[in-house]
């Protein structure tokens, strides 16, 4: 599988669709599976288990590397680690059930963990 290019706006994923709360990328970059669930754990642990989070993306493209000191050629490396491409506008992560103050904060440290600049986006539907 080529690396292949990020250029343009996501195509899908860049409305709420489940919770009233969410987070938004503003531009483009590989996220780790590891990233995704350090922010799942940051937001979780801030909400203390109360409400839903739904992630919105998910690791699909396998990234390969080469071992250490090893010369060039003789093929492909090994699969190292899976990421998800994220463009700007996609819907990373939403929380429902909680108060917008608790979602603001546990998205806001969520996205610390994440390698993407992101915006807090609210539901068209959400009542103050």
């Amino acid at each position: 599988m080529q690396k292949g290019r990020m250029k343009g706006l996501s195509q899908r994923g860049h409305e709420l669709s489940n919770g009233m709360f969410g987070i938004k990328a503003l531009d483009s970059k590989f996220i780790t599976s590891r990233q995704i669930e350090a922010a799942r754990v940051a937001a979780t642990r801030y909400m203390k288990r109360e409400g839903q989070l739904w992630i919105k993306i998910f690791p699909d493209k396998p990234i390969t590397k080469k071992p250490l000191e090893v010369r060039m050629g003789k093929g492909k490396g090994a699969l190292d680690h899976y990421v998800a491409v994220v463009k700007p506008g996609r819907i990373m992560f939403e929380i429902s059930g909680v108060p917008m103050d608790v979602a603001k904060e546990a998205l806001r440290l969520a996205a610390q963990k994440l390698p993407v600049k992101t915006k807090f986006i609210i539901a068209r539907d959400f009542e103050a």
